[in-house]
Order: C-alpha cells, then sequence, then structure tokens
C-alpha cells in the first residue's frame, strides 16, 4: 500500500502519526511514501486526480489498485487490519469518548485553523480574504479551552494514559498553526494543553513525524 502526503499538512499529519503511533505499539504497518508537492500543484496532475478527483491529502492507495480518500476512513481501514494496539480505545464508552474529542480537535480547533491561514498566508495561493479570517479566528478559543480543561488533570493523553487518534489529530493541528503562525496564546491561557503539546512533540513517535 501507498500513502500519499504532503510535510506539515494536518490531515496526512494525522494518518501519519496515527501509523507511527500504531508500530510503536507493535502493529508493523507497512506503508510506502509518496510525497505530493501542494504548492507546486502535483495534486492536480492527471495520475492523482485518477486516485483523488478532488486533488487532496491523504490517500491510501490500496494493493488492488483502489484508492481511500479521506484522512479518517483511512484510519479507520487500518485500525480494522490492524486492530492492535487500539487506537479508539477498549470499550465502546472509551471508544466514544475518543471520537468526540478528535471531532473537537478537527472540527472545532483544526477545520478554522485551516480556514485561517488559507485566507492570509495560503501554502497553495489562495487569495486573502480578511473576513473569513476574522470569522475562523473566533471559532477556535472555545475547542482550546475545552481541550484545555480536559488535559487539566495532568493525564499524558487526551484520554488518559495510552495515545488515541485524538492525539494524531489535536497534534497535527498544533503544527499546523505553527506553521502558518498563528499564536494561539497556548502557554498564556490554556497551560495544561501547552503542557500536553511540549510532552507530546518530545516523543520519539511524535518526532520521526512532527518538523515544526
Amino acid at each position: 500500500m501507498k500513502l500519499y502526503w504532503f510535510q506539515v499538512a494536518p490531515n496526512p499529519t494525522k494518518v501519519r502519526l496515527y501509523v507511527a503511533e500504531k508500530n510503536a505499539g507493535g502493529a508493523g504497518i507497512a506503508l510506502d511514501d509518496v510525497v505530493v508537492k501542494l504548492p507546486k500543484g502535483e495534486q492536480r496532475e492527471a495520475a492523482f486526480r485518477a486516485l483523488n478527483p478532488f486533488g487532496q491529502l491523504p490517500v491510501l492507495e490500496l494493493d488492488d489498485g483502489g484508492a481511500i480518500v479521506e484522512s479518517l476512513p483511512i484510519i479507520e481501514y487500518l485500525e480494522e487490519v490492524w486492530p492492535a494496539p487500539p487506537m479508539w480505545g477498549e470499550t465502546p464508552r472509551a471508544r466514544a469518548r475518543a471520537r468526540e474529542l478528535e471531532r473537537i480537535a478537527d472540527a472545532r480547533l483544526l477545520a478554522p485553523l485551516a480556514r485561517h491561514i488559507h485566507a492570509t498566508r495560503s501554502p497553495i495561493g489562495l487569495p486573502p480574504n480578511a473576513a473569513v479570517a476574522e470569522h475562523a479566528r473566533a471559532a477556535w478559543p472555545a475547542a482550546l479551552g475545552y481541550l484545555d480543561e480536559v488535559l487539566a488533570d495532568g493525564r499524558a493523553f487526551l484520554c488518559g494514559e495510552r495515545p488515541t487518534v485524538a492525539d494524531c489529530t489535536l497534534a497535527a493541528a498544533l503544527q499546523f498553526a505553527r506553521f502558518g503562525k498563528v499564536d494561539l496564546g497556548l502557554a498564556a491561557d490554556f497551560p495544561a494543553l501547552a503542557r500536553w503539546d511540549r510532552a507530546y512533540r518530545e516523543r520519539e513517535v511524535a518526532r520521526a513525524v512532527l518538523t515544526l
């Protein structure tokens, strides 16, 4: 299988962190890397569009030639094929909580961050849009505050003592903020989240994927 990705792009980063976390736990997922250079427009080339007509990353190309084109379905597929160690939790309640936190990190933090960055200093050349940027900036403090409260008890990961997909999404979002030079005010306003961010990035698994 092949994973198509680009460095720092948050959704590919989420998947790559997931694979790294799985393999650190002994899963043995083997994927060939294919880097698609987004700033050069390689995602718009015909060969890539044949895999993903939407021209976005990540893409998981299967051994039979098929493709999965969204980050969470890619993760769900890999989780089905390599169930151990579980990255959604071991009980129905734990899995629901991990998915809840992942959706908060994605829809309420990463998504507005991406809109803001692409409306201010888009890495793929989208035009600036001050109104979109301002609206997006107003959306993420609530998510940061909620996640900070979750982490305020000093836990190592969002769901406790083991990483889940929620941590992968949060780490990808925070790296994209650093890439886009967005100051989220973690140190001043969200100390538990700032602590988590520092600790997560110091882990060997994270250092193998994150560059910022």
